[in-house]
């Protein structure tokens, strides 16, 4: 690519440190949530939410188990000041829910912010302004010392406001664009602040490490926590927060590997909402904990209506392929997958594990509120016999034999490639019986009578091409003695080569449903499939349906 060389590395390596974060695997308990989708996922949209909807996924948020949101900046504008004022003299705002409001470094906007937080019981204030070196220099001209001046006289400030309003206040602070800063300047002006604010067990303080920009590799950033971890003041009494961005589509791996790093908070959106390419992806992270056994400590059980909620407060979509929430995320198009999928399901079913296993799913769709049979195994013209038998015994209680689900298959598929389009389990169902079952033409079976006679004599009568029918034969058993009868009158050459049978109900109500494979002289193999309370009644209709689909075929 052209221009190549305008562009170069932005961040800064932290100071050599121990890299214990490493030496973990995996994130073993759930940090504290912080939601950001009512501030940062608002300002991202481009019709911000208004005071219902803001309302509702407040709300919605309470419900799936956050107890720190950021509720937005209100001394930013009305709108922001009167949802604050809202939620607390609504008393909307449960008593384990602490919301958190933002505030720039400036003394008129922290005195309106905390006159927004008027008679709130809990209330985070969130202190920010930037540290980056491209900040520094191009948007506010100044040196370090002017820039932690910023920092310190905010912290002031709000330390000095706190003292006029009742309620219980903590404090936070960001150095936003901290991955663009240098992180002994980040060290210094986070330890500025923190000398200002002096926190103590019963007055914790939050350092939030913001990737505001995404610049560098996860790694680096994780070093960058791990050196802020180690070397802030009073860390006893800070909370280290993590608020990552997606521009290099590392927003999750930023964040799972800060945690290993030492931070015990992170801030985020439903579904990775916010500016750019988004925020991190709570659910994501939660997902990704509660799939390795760890409780994420937040309500996702009903992602759909989760989703819902999201798409038509914000005017959002979901990609279909977003982890855990998309779509398809389940979905096996793929015959060789939906054929594992089936086993591994059929496998769990037998009783061999409680754990979950299941080839090619992480998670259990039932778990999220997602459906098997609409969300995991999708038909089209990849897919093959298992995912197909698996809809079919699945949704509709067919267990066919696996020469026959083969059978199917392939004429499921011919039919997906044709129309150029995935068909939905009651169209697979549909072409099921239209191919296979209780199929009466050319020959419609009337009577059948047995007789106990060298074995078993079948009196036959049928339609046959219009015409009415009686054919006589014997056989070692009933069926055979039908197939006997057919094959002497019509002059076909078949033999009959597997026959399967089962309930297809439970109960008294139950159905019989048989199949029947004949071959003929030649080879070719034919499948029919019967269905009567009447286990005799069920075997002959599927070899009558066998017989007409050979009579029927012209190839």
């Amino acid at each position: 690519m052209k221009n190549v060389s305008k562009y170069t590395r932005q961040f800064f390596e932290a100071p050599k440190t121990a890299m214990k974060w490493t030496e973990r695997s995996y994130v073993d308990k759930a940090p504290t949530w912080c939601s950001v989708d009512l501030r940062d996922g608002n300002q991202a949209l481009v019709i911000p939410m208004g005071l219902g909807e803001k309302l509702e996924f407040f709300k919605v948020l309470v419900d799936i188990g956050f107890k720190e949101i950021e509720i937005g900046f209100p001394a930013a504008s009305e709108t922001e000041y009167d949802f604050c004022r809202t939620l607390i003299e609504d008393d909307l705002i449960p008593d384990d829910v602490t919301i958190q409001v933002l505030t720039q470094s400036r003394e008129h906007i922290i005195e309106k912010t905390f006159e927004a937080l008027r008679g709130c019981k809990n209330a985070i204030v969130h202190l920010y302004n930037s540290t980056s070196v491209a900040q520094r220099e191009q948007v506010f001209r100044k040196s370090r010392e002017e820039i932690i001046d910023i920092a310190v006289s905010g912290a002031k400030l709000c330390k000095e406001y706190r003292e006029k309003y009742e309620g219980n206040y903590r404090f936070e602070y960001s150095p936003e664009s901290f991955t663009g800063t240098e992180p002994e300047f980040a060290l210094e002006i986070c330890n500025a602040v923190l000398d200002v604010w002096k926190p103590a067990p019963e007055d914790k303080v939050i350092i939030n490490l913001p990737v505001t920009v995404q610049l560098s590799m996860p790694h680096v950033y994780a070093n960058q926590v791990e050196y802020m971890c180690e070397n802030l003041k009073y860390r006893e009494n800070v909370i280290v927060s993590l608020h990552p961005h997606n521009d290099r589509g590392c927003a999750v791996a930023d964040t799972e590997m800060g945690l290993l790093a030492g931070a015990e908070r992170v801030e985020g959106t439903l579904f990775g909402n916010g500016e750019r390419t988004g925020n991190v992806d709570i659910i994501t992270l939660a997902m990704n904990m509660y799939t390795q056994g760890v409780d994420p400590q937040l309500d996702l059980s009903d992602i759909p209506a989760i989703n819902e909620v999201y798409s038509r407060l914000t005017g959002m979509a979901v990609n279909e392929r977003q982890p855990y929430t998309g779509k398809l995320v389940f979905a096996a198009f793929s015959g060789s997958h939906q054929d594992a999928i089936a086993k591994g399901m059929k496998w769990r079913a037998e009783g061999h594990t409680d754990r979950w296993s299941v080839p090619y799913l992480p998670l259990d769709p039932e778990d999220i509120g997602r459906e098997y049979s609409a969300d995991v195994i999708r038909i089209n013209s990849q897919s093959g016999k298992g995912g197909i038998g698996y809809i079919l015994e699945t949704r509709f209680g067919y267990d066919l034999p696996k020469k026959m689900r083969e059978k199917l298959g392939y004429i499921v598929k011919d039919v997906s490639d044709k129309k150029h389009k995935e068909l939905l389990p009651d169209e697979v169902y549909g072409i099921f019986k239209q191919r296979f079952v209780d199929i009466t033409s050319p020959i419609c079976v009337t009577e059948t009578h047995f007789v106990q006679r060298d074995g078993i004599e079948a009196t036959v009568s049928f339609d046959y091409n219009g015409k009415r029918v009686t054919a006589t034969d014997t056989g070692n058993g009933r069926l055979d003695a039908v197939s006997n009868a057919l094959r002497s009158y019509t002059g076909a050459d078949f033999n009959i080569n597997a026959y399967t049978e089962h309930a297809l109900e439970v109960g008294s109500a139950s159905k019989a449903v048989s199949y029947v494979e004949i071959v003929t002289g030649t080879g070719r193999s034919y499948w029919g499939t019967g269905i009567d309370n009447d286990i005799i009644t069920s075997s002959i209709k599927a070899l009558v349906s066998a017989v007409n689909n050979m009579l029927g075929d012209k190839s």
